[in-house]
């Protein structure tokens, strides 16, 4: 009986190490696109020489890269948020 606890247990702890190691790597690919747009974005203001986003005469490139890259970094937020509810589900996994 409690040894049959402890694999439900286990096995569970595992599917979260795995989903954490999957989204982790997830958040790790849109960093790297997020530090690429940075710099697409950087060269095309260096471009236009213009760099206020409020500004008309702004990249429409520009702006549309930017766009993307706010795109990817809220869904990182997201990502990490699902990351350290998986960190907290394992310590009270652990504790219990």
């Amino acid at each position: 009986e409690h040894a049959m606890k402890h694999q439900r247990h286990f096995d569970t702890s595992e599917a979260a190490q795995r989903e954490a190691v999957l989204i982790w790597k997830m958040i790790v690919d849109l960093d790297r696109f997020v530090q690429l747009l940075n710099c697409d974005i950087a060269t095309e203001e260096e471009r236009a020489r213009i760099s206020d986003r409020s500004d008309a005469a702004y990249p429409i490139l520009a702006r549309m890269l930017a766009a993307r890259r706010d795109n990817l970094r809220d869904t990182i937020t997201v990502l990490e948020q699902r990351l350290s509810k998986l960190d907290q589900a394992e310590l009270v996994a652990e504790l219990a």
